[in-house]
């Protein structure tokens, strides 16, 4: 896979699509073999390759970032829980698990309300499935959860007194990772599991046709 023509655009969707539940890659890999980029487009290329395949090594990374600035602030932790739950609504993949679980224990106690939390029917256009599907959550669609935790943790960061120091953390945290996606250089397994990835979206489409 060329990583030069692949578009910012291209990359949020992907990662949005992308299964966020693999474990993160090993330190010993994540740690190894960094080199400078000898022109800007090797530079791009390494930084969208890298944030792909270390991306929940970099979710991770924020978090303990987040974690150690909100330490000694009850409340920030919290808000800090809630944002990140925000933050991973906008992939498909935790969407649908996350709201699958929360049906299946809601099950046990009360059917009903379970069953008041399906999805949605997929809308179908001349006898295939939509190719524009619209991911809910818990039968509500997915953007009102995650305006209501983005919501939620803004005014928990605001009554703990620490929404600039946070920012702070955040901004650091982000730039430990733009650094390294632009040092690290990308192994044999990384462009394997790209092509892995491109294999898969291919016989997706071609199984909802």
């Amino acid at each position: 896979m060329d990583w030069g023509n692949v578009t910012a655009e291209d990359l949020i969707g992907a990662l949005k699509e992308v299964d966020w539940t693999s474990p993160p890659r090993p330190l010993n890999e994540f740690f190894s073999r960094f080199t400078i980029p000898r022109s800007y487009s090797k530079w791009s290329s390494r930084l969208k390759c890298n944030s792909y395949y270390y991306r929940t090594n970099y979710f991770i990374l924020i978090l303990l970032i987040l974690g150690v600035a909100c330490i000694l602030r009850p409340l920030a932790i919290l808000a800090t829980a809630l944002s990140a739950l925000s933050i991973a609504f906008l992939n498909d993949s935790f969407a649908a698990t996350f709201s699958e679980r929360v049906t299946r224990t809601v099950r046990k106690f009360s059917p009903h309300l379970a069953a008041k939390m399906r999805p949605r029917h997929m809308p179908v256009i001349r006898g295939r499935p939509s190719a524009k599907k619209s991911v809910y959550i818990l039968g509500r669609p997915r953007l009102l959860f995650v305006l209501l935790f983005s919501a939620v943790s803004f005014v928990l960061w605001y009554a703990s007194g620490s929404l600039l120091y946070i920012s702070w953390a955040l901004i650091s945290g982000l730039l430990v990772i733009v650094l390294h996606a632009s040092f690290k250089t990308p192994n044999l397994k990384a462009r394997l599991n790209t092509f892995r990835e491109e294999f898969r979206a291919v016989w997706r489409n071609y199984s909802d046709l």
